[in-house]
């Protein structure tokens, strides 16, 4: 059913107020200096970086996490906070090694692009020529399709067994009877096994393992120190980690041994069973061959960021580009992601990013010449979304990194999508969980038919009224700010932004104690964000 105009303006003036009640209404921004390259005064919207670090560490309940700031050339910032394990008194520092995960794949595609460059392989090899003993239905597929996730080939991850050691051949195994779950180069999602593919190719271009391989022409080059894949822990690591520490405490060699000062130290990763965090042991991260087996400090993976964006790494501008750039499939269609990066319209702007078996990592990069700003961040927590904590960091140095939205009143990210396709991802992930949406508000639509201009700017309305009955039930004001709302718009620059009121701070404005309650739909509103605005799913 077609609105009339009346009414469709009365909608938008509704939807307007109400968002306004959620979200900007108290959060005038005040003025402030600006900030400016090397300027001490880091914050946004008066948060300070580490007031933002403690309150995510908090909320999400991280045992520990450790951060890096690049500034081009430099890194200005790193810190540890918290701790990397909860049963021994071992603190997260600058040279704390967490698994980074998914991040790994930004390593294996330098990899791939030094033996390109070497001669040694071409990214329009098939498959079968570095890998022998292929089903039939991988045998065609492109060095180049392995890089951009478009080889339909399925994810070894869901089968894994954490408590199983596998040789890559094994987990290549455990989905080589599966079917492609898609032709080719057609389209694109995530695989663990398009990351082994590789790593395998390249041992046998470069006659030497791949781990080696990286170490060799990575990790060594660019002396990073607190780097490793953890079965070089018992060769390389600085600390002899007794099971615990009755009576003593093996920091105290620190007194009299060198290497115990500000010691390279792997990090204990915890997954949530049951409501408790259980360990995982680190060689469960070893069976993510290519994707997911390194190790590495944040301070570390920011100098490599440095060594990326120049020549130390890959020398041609060219090859680099192949990295940098989105995935453009057979049929013309461009997907904004490439091995692991994905990439907005923010000009210049990629992230890499992910979990693995108790840990959480995030990169980005600010590339253009008058930014230059790249945030990492990582946890010892499995299943943590880093992105937003890293976008309100990088908006503490430079504030139109931001979306220009106080994060405390409204949880915005960065759409990789258009307006028109982060909305109709919005609708499909409400379909999939059988949400229903209630009314959805063309906010650009109405203004042009009053003959003025707007950016697209569209309010979906949706929710679960068993949810929002129960929290009305406390208190019936919060019926103001009910159902739920996720605002979509493009600004100035040609961003996409996803936004949603912050339900931490809407149910503190109205008195709501139900904390179980806000944290589930504020992690399904999470979830819907998440799977609009990002083309992989972790």
């Amino acid at each position: 059913m077609r609105l009339g105009q009346n009414t469709r303006l009365m909608l938008s003036a509704a939807a307007v107020l109400s968002v306004s009640n959620m979200t900007f209404a108290q959060t005038a921004p005040t003025p402030v200096l600006p900030i400016v390259r090397g300027d001490y005064r880091l914050a946004t919207y008066g948060e300070t970086i580490d007031k933002l670090v403690a309150d995510f560490i908090e909320k999400h309940k991280l045992p520990g996490l450790s951060m890096a700031i690049v500034q081009a050339p430099y890194i200005p910032r790193s810190a540890g906070y918290g701790k990397t394990s909860l049963d021994l008194d071992e603190l997260a520092s600058t040279k704390t090694m967490w698994n980074i995960g998914p991040v790994t794949q930004a390593f294996t595609a330098v990899a791939v692009m030094q033996l390109k460059e070497a001669g040694k392989l071409d990214l329009s090899d098939p498959i079968s020529r570095h890998v022998p003993g292929l089903p039939a239905a991988w045998q065609r597929i492109t060095i180049l399709q392995l890089m951009q996730h478009s080889s339909g080939i399925a994810d070894y991850r869901a089968r894994l067994d954490d408590a199983k050691q596998y040789k890559p051949t094994e987990l290549l195994d455990l989905v080589r009877a599966e079917p492609l779950r898609f032709k080719s180069g057609t389209q694109v999602a995530l695989s663990a096994t398009d990351a082994a593919l590789l790593a395998l190719a390249i041992e046998h271009a470069s006659g030497m393992p791949y781990r080696e391989f990286v170490r060799r022409h990575q990790i060594d080059p660019m002396h990073l120190d607190s780097t490793m894949f953890a079965d070089e822990f018992a060769a390389k690591a600085k600390i002899d980690r007794p099971a615990s520490h009755p009576g003593d405490n093996q920091h105290s060699r620190f007194k009299a041994e060198e290497p115990f000062i500000n010691p390279v130290e792997p990090a204990t990763g915890y997954r949530i069973v049951g409501g408790q965090a259980m360990p995982v042991p680190p060689e469960a991260s070893s069976n993510l061959f290519g994707f997911g087996d390194l190790w590495s400090s944040a301070e570390d993976i920011s100098k490599w960021d440095i060594g990326l964006a120049g020549s130390a790494l890959v020398k041609e501008l060219v090859d680099r580009d192949v990295i940098y750039m989105p995935t453009k499939l057979a049929n013309g269609t461009v997907v904004p992601a490439m091995l692991g990066w994905e990439f907005t319209h923010h000009p210049g702007f990629m992230e890499v990013k992910g979990d693995s078996p108790g840990f959480s990592s995030y990169l980005s990069r600010f590339t253009a010449s008058d930014e230059l700003v790249c945030v990492t961040l990582l946890t010892n927590k499995e299943g943590v979304d880093l992105t937003v904590l890293a976008r309100q960091i990088a908006q503490a140095y430079k504030s139109n990194l931001g979306p220009g939205v106080d994060q405390a009143q409204m949880v915005v990210q960065e759409s990789k999508y258009g307006p028109a396709e982060t909305i109709l991802r919005i609708r499909n992930a409400l379909t999939e969980a059988k949400v229903p949406v209630f009314a959805t508000v063309d906010h650009a639509a109405n203004a042009q038919g009053v003959d003025l201009q707007l950016r697209p700017t569209t309010v979906i309305t949706f929710g679960n009224p068993k949810v929002g009955t129960k929290l009305m039930d406390k208190t019936q004001a919060i019926g103001l700010d009910l159902p739920l709302r996720m605002l979509v718009w493009e600004d100035a620059r040609g961003r996409t932004w996803v936004g949603y009121s912050n339900l931490d701070t809407l149910a503190a404005r109205y008195g709501i104690e139900d904390s179980a309650t806000i944290a589930a739909m504020s992690m399904f509103m999470d979830g819907v964000a998440r799977r609009a605005a990002n083309v992989y799913a972790y």
